[in-house]
């Protein structure tokens, strides 16, 4: 008798299932002004994709052409596949004080494979994923890109 109960109960919750599926499917498909699919490339001008959508790596910079990356390769070392290259170099500063720069971060779009470990592990949130995701190229050098800008310093009071 306790296995019949059993069955009958698994083929209810089973239909108790699907028809929740079923209500969130029709809320979105009777309800005007709730659409998700994207019509891209129709839409390609006016495309937003969400916040959480991972694209390529960037390096944000403010109007003074200043960014937050002090150099320390944090984002480097934790990236499993090596897509992440830092070159740094040490100036002295107006204080008399040796500081590590940033001359090149460089980043290999073709290696990536989007994991985020190097933006959950940079100290200074110095880069974040972007929203472009449009990379079809003929020559795979040209998925390879300089994320510092050129001239660009570090903020004040970054370290």
């Amino acid at each position: 008798m306790n296995s019949f109960t059993g069955y009958f109960r698994g083929i209810f919750n089973g239909l108790r299932s699907l028809l929740q599926g079923l209500g969130v499917t029709g809320k979105y498909f009777f309800k005007p002004g709730t659409t998700v699919t994207q019509q891209y490339p129709d839409n390609r001008k006016d495309l937003k994709m969400f916040d959480m959508f991972k694209g390529e790596v960037i390096m944000p910079h403010n109007d003074k052409n200043e960014h937050k990356c002090t150099g320390c390769g944090i984002c480097e070392i934790n990236c499993p596949n090596g897509s992440i290259e830092i070159i740094s170099a040490t100036i002295v500063n107006e204080d008399g004080r040796k500081q590590r720069i940033i001359d090149k971060h460089i980043y290999h779009l073709g290696m990536c494979t989007f994991c985020g470990l190097c933006i959950k592990a940079c100290p200074s949130k110095a880069i974040e994923f972007g929203q472009e995701f449009e990379h079809a190229v003929f020559d795979r050098r040209k998925l390879t890109k300089v994320l510092n800008q050129p001239g660009s310093k570090i903020m004040k009071g970054v370290e």
